[in-house]
């Protein structure tokens, strides 16, 4: 079994579910929204959700609609830094203007030598604080859990463990989470390391959450979470998956 929650966008299910029939997967359809919640990005992956139901259609387009604006901020910043050509770079990488993300952007840094890898791209140059970060309002928390929970999905908080807020953030996050709809976490992932694993177990076993499992793959090589290699989610935990 395996879900494709391509970053506010659907229009990659349709190949997937082909190659996944040839393989012998079941495929899950997904989603990742963006979703602005006090002044940070969190991101809500959307499970077994019906790829065509207008709600969510017109919702991903909207969220879109901001990744260009974003994107050309994102080249202008790179560029003040010496990083020229970063929106032309990115373009060819996503292949749609409406999809560009900081993987493309640190996909061109690698390809043009301005560091060794896509993580070290993250560290240096895409994340709060850093050259080439800026700010975007995406979709609210409320919004994106109402459009897959009209598409018949369900809502997953995905990687908590990187969002880097303290107990009493990550208490108010998962509270209001669970009060708009939110009914899953993700506890094992790409993003997590071995000690928080117990951690989001127990949030998760807190606010009555079933569990999930992420990859947080975008592709081989990048970032150290090659599909398939995740642990199990530990004993106690309720998979998002069980009743499927």
């Amino acid at each position: 079994m395996l879900a494709l929650t391509d970053h506010d966008e659907i229009r990659g299910l349709a190949e997937a579910r082909e190659a996944a029939r040839q393989h012998d997967i079941e495929l899950i359809d997904g989603v990742e929204i963006s979703v602005t919640w006090a002044g940070r990005t969190i991101h809500i992956v959307g499970l077994k959700v019906d790829p065509a139901h207008p709600t969510l259609v017109d919702g991903l387009r909207v969220n879109r609609s901001g990744r260009r604006e974003r994107a050309q901020r994102m080249a202008d910043a790179l560029a003040a830094a010496g990083i020229p050509g970063a929106m032309e770079g990115a373009r060819l990488l996503a292949q749609n203007e409406e999809l560009i993300s900081r993987t493309h952007f640190a996909r061109y840094l690698v390809e043009k030598g301005h560091v060794k890898d896509v993580k070290t791209v993250f560290k240096k140059y895409l994340v709060r604080g850093k050259p080439g970060y800026v700010s975007h309002q995406w979709a609210a928390m409320v919004d994106a859990v109402a459009w897959i929970r009209a598409a018949g999905g369900v809502a997953v908080l995905a990687h908590p463990g990187r969002y880097e807020m303290g107990k009493e953030k990550m208490a108010l996050l998962l509270g209001e989470f669970k009060e708009t709809g939110g009914t899953a976490l993700e506890v094992v992932t790409g993003s997590h390391t071995p000690d928080q694993i117990p951690l989001f177990a127990g949030y998760a076993e807190r606010f009555d959450l079933s569990a999930s499992v992420g990859s947080d793959f975008h592709a081989p090589g990048e970032g150290g979470r090659e599909l398939g290699r995740l642990i199990p989610l530990p004993r106690g935990c309720r998979p998002v998956w069980q009743d499927w």
